[in-house]
């Protein structure tokens, strides 16, 4: 994350962090009891059984408190391309039951209705590099970005139109500065709803560097999958 701050201590009770061979290398949410979303690019073409899911946590870098840790029995991903990053999302199925308490709890899915965020603020989390090339963070960061149209993502960023499918979404500012980065990918966008619960809107996906002028980060759409998550983690 560039640009943002340290969460309080679970703050964000769904927040994930996948490792593989142990090390770690993207995020994740909570979204029921034995079910975590990701980004695809997360888990394609990875030996999925070698992927390790931590929850509870707050400091990567430190054992104490054990965190809950899970291992993958099963990875589905859609239609993803590494061609165009399309369909950037994918469900990891855990080995077993998490408890879920006051530091794991999953995140709420948005309805399928309400894919209208332009000009929302809305936050994104990770344990990703603090800058471009940088080195990942030991705390989990956040940071606000304003979700954009994807008219206007498509109009007014230096992406090519072609590039911004109707299944991304863009947020983020014109001068930069704020952003998710390497190690963010498969990690949430939230944005808070009236109840003050938060919901899920993205997953962080791409982007051309990190907090470029000019190049927001890109998200794959939730509300466009919700079909398609609630057959596939039931």
């Amino acid at each position: 994350i560039v640009g943002g701050v340290t969460t309080e201590s679970n703050e964000f009770p769904w927040m994930v962090r996948l490792s593989y061979f142990n090390r770690f290398y993207c995020g994740g949410m909570l979204i029921n009891d034995k079910y975590v979303l990701t980004a695809a690019h997360c888990v394609r073409g990875l030996m999925w059984f070698m992927i390790k899911v931590t929850l509870g946590e707050h400091n990567r870098c430190t054992t104490s408190p054990k965190p809950e840790t899970r291992f993958v029995i099963r990875a589905i991903t859609g239609d993803f391309s590494y061609f165009n990053f399309d369909h950037d999302i994918a469900l990891l199925r855990l080995n077993d039951k998490v408890p879920l308490t006051q530091i794991i709890r999953p995140i709420c899915l948005p309805n399928a209705t309400d894919d209208h965020y332009d000009g929302m603020k809305a936050i994104t989390t990770g344990w990703g590099t603090l800058k471009e090339d940088g080195t990942p963070s030991c705390l989990l960061q956040e940071v606000e970005v304003p979700v954009m149209s994807n008219e206007d993502c498509r109009a007014n960023t230096s992406y090519h139109p072609k590039m911004i499918s109707d299944n991304m979404m863009c947020a983020g500012y014109e001068e930069g500065l704020k952003d998710s980065c390497q190690g963010d990918s498969g990690g949430p966008l939230i944005r808070e709803r009236g109840d003050k619960r938060y919901e899920l809107i993205g997953v962080v996906s791409w982007g051309n560097g990190c907090a470029r002028p000019g190049f927001p980060g890109v998200y794959t759409r939730v509300a466009r999958y919700l079909n398609w998550i609630v057959d596939h983690s039931s």
